[in-house]
């Protein structure tokens, strides 16, 4: 078996899961890399990284470069004499950075590869969906999410799922994958697969307008795009009434399919529930935030704000 020296690579909380696997089951990481401390919230004090804070109260050296071609910080990274590298939820590796290590840098990917590479796979998927993902280890090359793949695993998608629910789930897996990948690593074991260059799914990075609720589409399209944002960053559309807009996110909804005369987008409402008008029946909301709130359930928000029927989303 060969000994591992591990540089681990990562930023959110998905990554910590698997580094506190990697931890838990007494590899040497000899050095975490992380994202600069970044200012925050209304007093803009400094926030770590998720790994950054694991790392630190696990004792491990983190480095924070903000360039990762920098000669300082490809000298530190060298200092640590790591022969293995793994990056979870990272920034695109230099080539210099990615071939360091005598072993190889690989990646833990949140699909089951080719498909759904890029910045948002969970997301993708459900927003899509998908009925099944998974995730996948791979040796990094000169591409995004291309280089030959040394294992899959795969789960299914559960109806109604969210994407944080999703999340958590790829989380545990990703770490029995990682922890397998290393011993196929370790025993010289590993078989790897060649992956098709050629165009498929892809996670496209989130932005305003592709979380931007469409009405016109059907009902399940819609009730896809919400839960593949919830809870964040979160599927939004304007409701209007009157004067009146609000620009709100949408968390939580259900699907009601059935046939009606009501114009698309109209929202009726009770006193309780919130429905909206789509082509092939309703969206029935049932967790909501509206600016300036914390995310409520539809049935207490209803109990502050009265709606007339010209309201509407748009």
């Amino acid at each position: 078996m060969k000994k591992l020296r591990i540089v681990f690579m990562g930023t959110p909380e998905f990554a910590v899961g698997i580094l506190d696997t990697i931890y838990s089951e007494n590899y040497n990481i000899v050095g975490v890399v992380t994202a600069p401390d970044r200012p925050a919230g209304r007093g803009q004090k400094l926030k770590l990284s998720a790994v950054k804070e694991y790392a630190t109260s696990k004792g491990i050296p983190v480095l924070q470069p903000t360039n990762l071609k920098s000669e300082a910080f490809l000298e530190e990274l060298q200092s640590l004499d790591a022969n293995l590298q793994i990056v979870v939820a990272f920034r695109m590796l230099p080539e210099v950075v990615w071939k360091m290590p005598a072993l190889g840098t690989f990646n833990l990917h949140a699909s089951l590869l080719p498909d759904y590479r890029g910045a948002a796979p969970i997301n993708w998927a459900i927003i899509n969906g998908e009925t099944k993902t998974g995730v996948t280890t791979f040796f990094i090359d000169d591409k995004i999410d291309t280089g030959a793949i040394i294992l899959k695993k795969e789960i299914e998608i559960e109806t109604d799922e969210t994407a944080g629910q999703l999340h958590d789930r790829l989380m545990n897996l990703g770490s029995e994958a990682v922890i397998e990948t290393l011993h196929l690593i370790s025993s010289d074991n590993v078989k790897l697969t060649k992956q098709t260059l050629e165009e498929t799914k892809t996670a496209y990075k989130l932005n305003k307008e592709n979380c931007k609720i469409d009405w016109n589409q059907s009902a399940e399209t819609i009730h896809n795009l919400v839960r593949g944002l919830s809870p964040y960053p979160a599927a939004w559309c304007f409701l209007t009434d009157g004067n009146d807009e609000w620009n709100i996110k949408i968390f939580e909804t259900t699907i009601e399919l059935e046939e009606h005369q009501e114009k698309t987008g109209r929202v009726v409402c009770t006193k309780k529930e919130m429905r909206i008008a789509v082509d092939n029946g309703y969206i029935k909301i049932n967790k909501l935030q509206f600016p300036g709130k914390k995310p409520m359930l539809t049935a207490d928000l209803l109990n502050g704000i009265q709606l007339t029927l010209n309201a509407e989303v748009k």
